[in-house]
């Protein structure tokens, strides 16, 4: 399944919760409506089977953290053979990889946004340039805005106004004068989205 380039709105209102898709400094309420279902003749959110619930919920993931199909069943697939919870070594491995990074440092507004700054060479870890926005970030990893392109509005806005955003998180240490960052540690489940779960998507690949 191809990359998702239609309104961010539509995707937050049919899943019916914020996706984290728009920079978050206006209300998602105000600015996309999400108690209104995309389609002028749905006034009611239809039942769902089991089956339809947990399908919905990798497609929620999914489209939040940006990864097509395929990447995302591999991530999974690398979960499972982790011992303890599956479905929080899935999260876990969403949160580091290097444009999810980059937005909770407070780089960017969004993570569509973090994966254009990776991938137009923009970010740098360990002193080094990664395009790759999969790129795996462990603990100790510093991640830095390259001196070139540390002029750039979008960068600086971002910074400025990181403090009015959800995306902070405590796992991460964030120099915005050096505009640069650190992992701390990796992200336990009980410091990740609460309006994520998990268990479903694992039952989904459980089948």
């Amino acid at each position: 399944m191809a990359r998702y380039l239609g309104p961010k709105c539509k995707l937050s209102r049919r899943e019916g919760t914020d996706l984290f898709l728009k920079s978050g400094m206006v209300s998602i309420a105000k600015k996309c409506k999400i108690d209104k279902i995309p389609g002028q003749n749905k006034k009611h959110r239809t039942r769902i089977t089991e089956y339809g619930k947990q399908l919905r919920e990798k497609q929620k993931v999914r489209i939040i953290y940006g990864i097509l199909e395929k990447q995302f069943k591999n991530y999974y697939k690398k979960a499972a053979k982790k011992k303890g919870a599956k479905g929080e070594y899935l999260l876990q491995s969403l949160e580091t990889r290097l444009d999810n990074i980059v937005f909770r440092m407070g780089f960017s507004v969004t993570r569509a946004e973090a994966r254009q700054l990776v991938n137009h060479k923009a970010i740098k870890v360990n002193g080094k340039i990664v395009n790759i926005a999969s790129y795996k970030i462990n603990i100790g990893d510093i991640i830095s805005v390259r001196e070139k392109s540390m002029n750039q509005t979008r960068i600086k806005n971002a910074l400025a106004n990181r403090v009015n955003r959800v995306n902070r998180v405590k796992w991460v240490y964030v120099d915005v004068k050096k505009m640069e960052g650190i992992v701390k540690y990796l992200p336990a489940r009980i410091g990740l989205s609460t309006d994520i779960n998990e268990k479903l998507i694992v039952e989904l690949y459980s089948k």
